[in-house]
């Protein structure tokens, strides 16, 4: 499952310790060029510092993923108008935070967690899809346990609606592109042991490990997973 000379793109890379982190040196480690994306120039820059210490081929972009401008311009300019060819698409930006109750939810709060996750999915996708055709690439994106069925979603509604909206993308990618050659399958994790998660919740709660999901993402992204699409697959419990 190597990735030597191949281009992946992930969005969300910024602060550490968080997941996009985590990807993004596990695809560095197998040899790809790796494209970060994020909003937050300097923990952009941190983070992609970090791995060319460390002797990776990083593209670092800063852009805000919620503008569909921005969002085409990165994607021209990682993949060279198109010249290169995408091998994995990894939507991984997005967030957390309560919004209350439906009858006294904060109408901003729901805004936000359908900009954050579903609406950096989408133009991601949109603007990235040529560059996946040329390589019969990979999307991966990141939904979450909460859009389950049975999933408790009380007073989290916005973040449980924008991401059952993330594994409704997914399945309408991986449908439409099917016959290009590009597969789109989601994770649906509990919640992942990030820096921001253990300072919230606290050390000893229940988490997924980065690793894990690193190693699922990587295998999404892989030609061993090329029949696969379509797909939601859960971690943690």
């Amino acid at each position: 499952m190597g990735f030597d000379g191949k281009l992946v793109a992930i969005t969300g890379v910024g602060r550490a310790g968080q997941v996009g982190e985590m990807l993004a040196q596990r695809f560095a480690q197998l040899g790809a060029t790796v494209a970060l994306i994020d909003r937050d120039e300097q923990e952009l820059q941190g983070r992609a510092a970090d791995l060319k210490r460390a002797g990776h081929k990083i593209i670092a972009v800063t852009t805000d993923l919620t503008n569909p401008d921005a969002v085409a311009s990165a994607a021209a300019q990682i993949s060279d108008n198109g010249k290169t060819p995408l091998n994995a698409l990894v939507a991984a930006a997005g967030g957390f935070a309560m919004s209350g109750p439906v009858a006294e939810s904060d109408f901003a709060a729901w805004q936000q967690q359908l900009q954050i996750s579903l609406i950096t999915a989408y133009l991601a996708t949109r603007a990235f899809l040529p560059a996946l055709r040329a390589a019969r690439g990979s999307i991966v994106y990141f939904a979450s346990a909460a859009a389950l069925p049975g999933a408790k979603t009380a007073s989290m509604s916005g973040y449980a609606v924008a991401k059952a909206g993330v594994l409704a993308l997914m399945q309408a990618v991986a449908q439409e592109e099917r016959g290009n050659g590009v597969r789109a399958n989601a994770l649906a994790p509990t919640s992942i042991r990030t820096a921001a998660n253990v300072s919230a919740m606290g050390a000893n709660q229940s988490y997924v490990e980065r690793e894990s999901v690193a190693d699922v993402v990587q295998w999404l992204s892989s030609d061993g997973a090329r029949d696969v699409t379509g797909q939601v697959i859960r971690l943690g419990a």
